[in-house]
């Protein structure tokens, strides 16, 4: 019974030393190695021109940087280290969020701490080992089909080029599966939200798949911009086309 009563405890103290309440977030950086004054700023989308805006900017201070705010609900956003050679991605929502700035190799900067983003980081890793094979292509023939371009070698230039197609076509259906696979898995992830939004503007996706797809996700998913989005033009895509005549009330189908 006691050691019940301890873990009770434990559990309730857990949650009470939580930084952020619903609603809110929390960035805790650490950018070892970036001096003391470079700005960091976090970067957001105009939901209406789609345009990037500045909603915060911060400055390291002693290898470490915060920002906190309120947040309404999952969205993808970037950090921009002053001086840096690109953006940080990562989805900002409800939550303490964990980010790792390596300022050698930008994108190799880790995120962690909240749902979305410890999948996030997974499903990438997954997605590229499924791209490994096309990569390892491109590095072991780089030099061959440099050769083979210096030398006007029409038929090995041609070799290599449809031997890469096959290769990529290959990787796309494989990336295919696993973003329909993922979406099937992951019925509380963003992810999958942006997947079956990239599947109801594809005119050759299956329309009963994506909707079915749709109609799993948990609502807190459903309920955020892709979506909502995602609802819209399914509906939509039900409507009868444009200039179609309506059959005739009572005719026989």
């Amino acid at each position: 019974m006691k050691k019940i009563l301890f873990l009770l405890t434990a559990s309730v103290a857990i949650i009470s030393c939580s930084k952020v309440k619903d609603g809110e977030y929390l960035i805790t950086g650490t950018a070892t190695g970036i001096e003391n004054g470079k700005t960091i700023i976090l970067q957001g989308q105009d939901p209406t021109t789609k345009m990037a805006v500045s909603l915060d900017t911060v400055k390291v201070e002693n290898g470490k940087f915060e920002i906190k705010g309120k947040v309404t609900e999952p969205a993808f956003h970037t950090l921009i280290l002053q001086g840096a050679n690109g953006p940080i991605p990562f989805i900002l929502e409800t939550g303490e969020i964990a980010i790792t700035i390596d300022k050698d190799s930008i994108h190799k900067s880790k995120v962690s701490g909240t749902y979305n983003n410890d999948e996030y980081v997974k499903f990438n890793e997954d997605l590229t080992k499924t791209q490994k094979s096309l990569v390892d292509f491109q590095k072991k023939n780089t030099q061959k089909m440099q050769q083979a371009q210096q030398a006007q070698d029409t038929a090995t230039i041609n070799g290599l080029m449809k031997q890469y197609m096959t290769l990529q076509t290959e990787v796309q259906a494989n990336s295919k599966k696993k973003y329909l696979a993922y979406a099937e898995t992951h019925p509380k992830a963003y992810i999958s939200a942006l997947i079956i939004q990239s599947m109801v503007s594809d005119p050759s996706a299956d329309i009963k798949k994506t909707e079915s797809l749709y109609n799993a996700l948990d609502e807190s998913v459903k309920n955020t911009a892709p979506g909502k989005e995602i609802k819209t033009k399914l509906g939509q895509a039900k409507l009868p086309a444009v200039g179609a005549s309506a059959a005739p009330v009572g005719s026989p189908n």
